[in-house]
């Protein structure tokens, strides 16, 4: 039997595999994770969702123009994406196929949705004229949010994830399954259509 030492064995160094799964998880490479996620693994599909919830909300926010639809099309869009993860192909980078999947639900939902009621409308622009608003607003930008909502709706996702999200025609034209010729002249007539509208406000 060995000797009892007088003094305390220092604690072995850390083990990097000890971490806990989700912590490992979080380090690893978009590429791995997307594999790991198309053979079943629920916890590498999270981590890819965390990563690109903020933008993939925020497009939808700005296709949409209401925060409470964008929130459910991410929602419904996220469990699309997890449905159909095993198809995608890596023909384009995962955030431009998560890209699709989120405007493709959102212009389902443009395409369903009932228009806004007149006794609304009158509540908002009431809203917006009184003096405590209009202090907090700056005109020109509600006068461009609103010019770009009056946008035909492929038009505003093309401009949308060009000028707002800074994504590249060769991307929007993956994202937006149109041609790159399409997807320049949806940008161009936007950018045309709001110049138009913004002329006051120059």
């Amino acid at each position: 039997m060995a000797a009892t030492r007088g003094w305390a064995e220092p604690p072995p160094p850390p083990d990097a595999s000890a971490a806990r799964p989700e912590q490992r998880q979080a380090e690893l490479d978009e590429q791995t994770l997307v594999v790991r996620a198309q053979e079943g693994d629920a916890r590498s599909f999270e981590v890819l969702a965390r990563r690109h919830q903020a933008a993939l909300y925020r497009v939808a926010v700005r296709v949409l123009g209401d925060p409470g639809e964008a929130e459910d099309a991410l929602q419904e869009a996220l469990l699309d994406a997890w449905r159909r993860i095993g198809a995608f192909r890596a023909e384009s980078a995962f955030s431009t196929w998560m890209y699709r999947v989120v405007t493709n639900r959102c212009m389902g939902m443009l395409r369903n949705r009932r228009p806004v009621p007149v006794d609304r409308m009158d509540d908002a622009a009431a809203v917006a004229d009184s003096p405590e608003r209009t202090a907090e607003l700056d005109a020109g930008m509600v006068a461009l949010g609103k010019a770009v909502a009056g946008l035909r709706d492929e038009l505003r996702v093309c401009w949308v994830l060009r000028e707002l999200e800074g994504l590249g025609y060769t991307d929007i034209a993956h994202i937006t399954g149109a041609s790159e010729d399409a997807v320049r002249g949806r940008i161009h007539r936007a950018r045309v259509q709001l110049a138009e509208v913004m002329r006051p406000w120059r």
